[in-house]
């Protein structure tokens, strides 16, 4: 029905278990992320075997961190399914906890190595919408994550009804931002340490504001939806950030002309 038929989630079973797409997009979009980081890290000056380290503790963080994020938010449903709490394979993971998880890790990381964090997370900075772009292609396969009924063209069928795609409306524009912030680096364009990741944390909380207004499963706080919360807070951050590292690049650059 639609110009998106009604999926199966369940793409193969093997042995008896059966693997759900939700599963195989996340995956897919964990490894593209990572063969990108790869590929790019000689280029920042990052040693690719060092890049392994950080995935070996970071992905595992980012599931817990993700599930936990969303136990956390719909507490009053876990507290009296306990048994349910572990269950990763019916959905409910949230990006936000996979994002704090993994910065997380990655400071821990970073400090055993005596790496520069800075430096790690500004390589990821294209790998996560790219990541995104992906795994939001689960959400429709377990026909979650949806917006409200719509009679627009584009609308597809869930839960007996026509609603928005939001999973494509996040898909399409991580991919643009993808595309976006791996041109503008790859093309020279970036002036400071702290520019891309900066570039991300803007554009993509203003992208999931607006569309987490139109979702029908959002986790709130009190009666706030907290992904808009999040959203917000994190937009306004990267504007600081962003201003705090480029005048700090600025007071470098001139404090290098003043010892010339």
């Amino acid at each position: 029905m639609g110009w998106l038929p009604v999926p199966n989630p369940i793409a193969f079973t093997i042995f008896g278990v059966s693997i759900r797409w939700y599963a195989i997009c996340l995956t897919t979009g964990m490894i593209v992320a990572v063969l990108l980081a790869y590929y790019r890290a000689p280029k920042k000056l990052l040693s690719p075997d060092r890049l392994l380290d950080f995935f070996v503790w970071c992905a595992p963080a980012g599931i817990i961190g993700a599930r936990a994020y969303y136990v956390i938010f719909r507490w009053s449903y876990y507290k009296d399914h306990l048994d349910q709490i572990l269950h990763f394979r019916g959905g409910g993971l949230a990006i936000h906890g996979t994002i704090i998880a993994v910065v997380i890790s990655m400071y821990f990381v970073a400090k055993h190595y005596k790496e520069d964090l800075l430096s790690w997370i500004e390589l990821t900075a294209p790998c996560w919408p790219l990541a995104q772009a992906i795994g939001r292609w689960g959400n429709y396969f377990n026909s979650e994550a949806h917006g409200i009924e719509t009679n627009l063209p584009w609308a597809i069928f869930a839960d007996g009804k026509w609603v928005h795609p939001t999973f494509l409306y996040e898909s399409i524009w991580c991919f643009l931002l993808f595309i976006f912030i791996l041109w503008w680096d790859e093309s020279g364009r970036t002036q400071f340490k702290g520019q891309l990741v900066c570039f991300y944390m803007i554009f993509y909380s203003l992208e999931r504001f607006f569309v987490e207004s139109l979702r029908t499963d959002s986790l709130y706080i009190g009666p706030f939806r907290q992904a808009m919360v999040l959203s917000a807070c994190a937009f306004v951050l990267g504007i600081v950030l962003y201003i705090i590292f480029k005048k700090k690049y600025s007071k470098d650059a001139c404090g290098e002309l003043d010892s010339i």
